[in-house]
């Protein structure tokens, strides 16, 4: 391969960040490259001006003396049309989203954890025990090291520290915020927001709930509801209200500390109904638009073969092929998600349920393109629907069989199972071979194994874990 179609492959598979930081490098290290202003092209000065620049002479030095290495599949023309952007909504600054002013102060749970150490009374002993205690706390809340573990990372200073000391600290830091933030495991992390809670509720209904937590949880888990009314004396209603009541508690208690940042997704390709028709625009805000500096093109003089006049020349050559690369990159873009979407069109109309069977091999005949082409475009490349923004690669997926000869993709035997488990009667969750049954009803011919292992993709629980008193 020539090094110029090695850039456009490359090009090729950038993602959007990655091709903004490749044109601005670009820019910075090609003086013949630099960005398009925005013309009033209707302003009689401007295009005046423009007729008397010497554009013409650069244009026949380009066609003349740099050979044309970069072929494209097809011309934009030819399949989309330009005079219009479709609305697009990357098109308008009032859509944008104000990334730059995002809050990136917030802390993290050990900061927030010692904060409040600082705000409380505590010796220096104390201090350190909570200071390590703190440390060792991990970003779900829970404290997975031992209390031994915490003495011996103490060091010689505090060697003479017992274990009940460090108990008693850890007691304290429990009710720092949130509530429960260093417990050792499930059952002591509910316990002490019961305890703390439990001015809320009834006493006889704090009794039970503390059994429960304490005695009966790994039961609960198992939504072994039979044994506990047993264990507990309690009706099916009384069972429910305790439930619904440990529910209320955080299991995670760090969660509701998060310190990391929001990462927005930015689409690389629209699609919209527009007057019937599904239309496709690139995302203007993904890359600035670059043109040839005329400024320094014309400052070549072919017949010169100084230094620098070499140097303008190899540089011009650079940036013409790094603009077809640009040019060929969108092409080949818009015209592989052309052909998905033609195939995925009742997904557009419908929704998951219709997805039709994609392999990268059919989008390639359809586009005369090799498969790896087709899989280097659709890696890391998102196109923003109605229903949504989804990768590229969402759309293709394997297929099974039905009764009438035809596919059925797994996307959408996926968002049929969610379907049938959403409407499900959660005192009798529907199992894989009932939900395998229901799919043989509709002609879909799915395994027993084949359904537990698009639920688990789905991350629904086995019908045992998904059993519910309500």
């Amino acid at each position: 391969m020539t090094p110029q179609l090695q850039q456009a492959i490359r090009l090729l598979q950038l993602s959007s960040l990655e091709l903004q930081t490749e044109i601005q490098e670009a820019l910075e290290t090609n003086p013949l490259l630099e960005i398009e202003e925005d013309y009033e092209y209707n302003d009689p000065a401007i295009v005046r001006r423009n007729e008397e620049s010497g554009s013409r002479e650069i244009s026949e030095l380009e066609n003349s003396d740099i050979p044309e290495d970069l072929p494209v599949d097809s011309k934009w023309e030819d399949t989309f049309d330009t005079s219009s952007n479709f609305g697009s909504p990357g098109a308008s600054a009032d859509n944008d989203f104000e990334r730059d002013n995002q809050d990136d102060s917030s802390d993290s749970l050990q900061q927030h954890l010692i904060w409040q150490m600082q705000l409380t009374r505590f010796t220096d002993t104390e201090l350190a025990i909570a200071t390590t205690i703190i440390d060792s706390i991990e970003d779900d809340g829970y404290l997975k090291v031992t209390l031994e573990e915490i003495q011996q990372s103490l060091g010689e200073e505090f060697a003479e520290v017992e274990l009940d000391e460090i108990e008693t600290v850890l007691q304290r830091i429990h009710h720092f915020d949130p509530v429960g933030v260093g417990a050792r495991d499930l059952r002591e992390c509910l316990l002490i927001q019961l305890r703390l809670y439990e001015s809320t509720v009834a006493l006889n209904h704090v009794d039970l709930l503390t059994e429960l937590i304490d005695k009966h949880l790994d039961t609960l888990a198992k939504r072994d509801y039979a044994q506990i009314k047993r264990a507990l004396k309690v009706s099916d209603d009384e069972l429910t209200d305790l439930v619904r009541s440990i529910q209320l508690l955080n299991p995670r208690p760090g969660s509701s500390i998060q310190s990391d940042t929001t990462e927005y997704i930015v689409p690389d390709v629209y699609v919209m109904k527009l007057n019937g028709k599904w239309q496709l625009s690139l995302n203007p805000d993904n890359a600035p638009r670059l043109q040839i500096a005329e400024h320094y093109a014309a400052l070549i003089n072919r017949a010169d073969s100084s230094v620098e006049n070499t140097y303008l020349k190899t540089n011009l050559q650079e940036a013409r092929w790094f603009l077809k690369s640009l040019q060929s990159r969108n092409e080949t873009l818009l015209k592989v998600t052309a052909a998905i979407v033609d195939r995925q069109r009742d997904f557009l109309e419908y929704g998951e349920e219709a997805m039709k069977p994609l392999v990268l091999a059919d989008i390639a005949e359809t586009v005369e393109m090799h498969e790896s082409t087709i899989s280097r475009v659709t890696t890391r490349k998102y196109l923003h629907t109605p229903r949504g923004i989804f990768e590229l690669k969402y759309f293709f997926s394997s297929h099974v069989s039905t009764e009438s000869g035809g596919e059925c993709s797994a996307t959408a035997i996926r968002a049929i199972i969610k379907k049938l488990v959403a409407a499900e009667n959660p005192r009798k969750p529907l199992s894989d071979s009932k939900i395998a049954d229901i799919l043989g009803e509709q002609g879909i011919n799915v395994a027993r194994r084949t359904i537990a292992k698009y639920r688990e993709t789905l991350a629904i629980a086995p019908s045992n874990e998904r059993k519910r008193l309500v």
